[in-house]
């Protein structure tokens, strides 16, 4: 039977949409593979690693029927990447194998049995679905993600922690020497719900968001996730834990502030982080009214010295930071301005944008 029969950039496109999860090597052979349904005219693709699953509905021609099978899901795209994007590509099925046709090529490639695929099983616990649109929650990913831990022993830092109370939803990561927030606004309101996103579902989000504003609807169980958006619904198990106490981190009423253009400051952090060592990327900084001074050497005995001008007036700061840590923050700032507020050489920094208050990012100093 012919399982599909499309253009090869749409049969293309809504693999890769399910794929991002496919590990290469797996214990579990099947977990290679993506499962394909066929019901009438629509084709529904959905990968899993036992803890995400990924699902996407297409029409994409073919046999009205019901089938399905599993067929390895990097050979299927390799093989449609080598293709034309306009070569019509036809997939039919026979004695446990599918057979790609496009132009003059020819595939056959071994299946596994639908049934043996382990789905990921859907609580049904899920609180009160909400939603914003996509390029919303992309900003506020964006915003966030590089603060994440990663192999963090501490396992609840290895993602983001999700915050949807009233009409507000709030995005927090932190590595216990850095955090940023994000906090963006809901069109209803919702009881409060909490939960950790793993990181590798973070990166899946990012990747797959688009800049649009077309919905994504958001629902939170005990132990999943599920989102929905763009045809896809994605599910996912959450990170189980104790998120630190974000709010005791946040500095409150550091006297000393300063604004300055984020580009030019990150260029010049850049620029200094050349001569800083693999091992201690530390960046001294000295803020005094009028100018503020960055300043780098390493073991060779090199330095790097960079200054700008600004306004401030207040008192005069010499504190050390992690400059990998500043210039994650503000590459990852989509904003003219930054604000900068510090209390002295041993409180933590508070980055934050002027004309977005939702916004917040604490690093802390390291000695230098």
């Amino acid at each position: 039977m012919i399982v599909l029969k499309a253009a090869q950039e749409k049969i293309l496109g809504a693999l890769q949409s399910v794929s991002g999860i496919v590990e290469r090597r797996h214990t579990l052979p099947i977990l290679a593979n993506v499962l394909l349904r066929k019901t009438g005219k629509q084709v529904e693709f959905t990968s899993s690693d036992l803890e995400i699953q990924v699902r996407t509905t297409q029409e994409l021609g073919g046999d009205e029927a019901n089938f399905n099978t599993t067929v390895g899901a990097r050979k299927l795209i390799d093989i449609l990447r080598s293709l034309p994007a306009d070569q019509l590509v036809t997939m039919s099925a026979a004695q446990n194998k599918l057979t790609l046709q496009a132009g003059k090529s020819r595939f056959t490639l071994q299946t596994l049995p639908a049934e043996d695929f382990p789905l990921v099983n859907e609580g049904a616990d899920f609180g009160p679905a909400f939603s914003v649109p996509q390029k919303v929650l992309r900003d506020l990913v964006n915003q966030v993600h590089f603060a994440m831990a990663v192999h963090d022993i501490r396992y609840y830092l290895n993602g983001i922690l999700f915050i949807a109370e009233g009409k507000q939803l709030t995005l927090v990561a932190t590595d216990g020497h850095r955090l940023a927030l994000a906090q963006s606004t809901l069109d209803n309101e919702v009881p409060k719900q909490e939960v950790i996103l793993p990181r590798k579902t973070v990166l899946e989000l990012q990747r797959l968001l688009r800049d649009e504003d077309t919905p994504i609807e958001m629902q939170f169980a005990g132990n999943q996730a599920r989102f929905n958006f763009s045809g896809m619904q994605f599910v996912t198990k959450l990170v189980e834990g104790k998120f630190p106490d974000y709010n005791r981190v946040i500095p409150k009423n550091h006297k000393n502030s300063v604004v300055l253009g984020r580009v030019p400051l990150l260029a010049s952090l850049q620029r200094a982080a050349i001569l800083t060592s693999e091992k201690f990327k530390g960046v001294r900084i000295n803020i005094e009214p009028g100018s503020l001074r960055i300043a780098s050497s390493n073991a060779e005995q090199e330095e790097a010295k960079e200054e700008l001008e600004i306004d401030y007036s207040g008192d005069a700061i010499e504190i050390g930071f992690n400059v990998t840590y500043l210039m994650d923050a503000l590459a990852n700032m989509n904003c003219e301005m930054v604000k900068l507020e510090l209390q002295d050489t041993a409180a933590s920094a508070l980055f934050t944008v002027p004309d977005q208050p939702g916004f917040k990012y604490v690093v802390m100093p390291m000695r230098i």
